[in-house]
């Protein structure tokens, strides 16, 4: 569970904006997004190829700069 403890004089928004960094970087959203509904794992298996593929072609568009 991702906790901020607000700072002495810190305004509310400021601590918010530093709880939704901490919970992007620590990938909570997309862990809870992921786990709503049943994924089968060909799915699963789908989508990380897909996203494999993804970043081997980035990798080979930029390997040469």
């Amino acid at each position: 569970m991702s906790e901020v403890k607000l700072k002495k004089g810190e305004p509310v928004d400021r601590a918010l904006r530093r709880l939704k960094k901490k919970v992007d970087r620590e990938n909570t959203l997309r862990d809870v997004r992921m786990k709503r509904h049943y994924e089968k794992p060909s799915e699963t298996k789908r989508r990380k190829m897909k996203v494999s593929k993804f970043s081997a072609m980035l990798s080979a568009r930029y390997a040469d700069q």
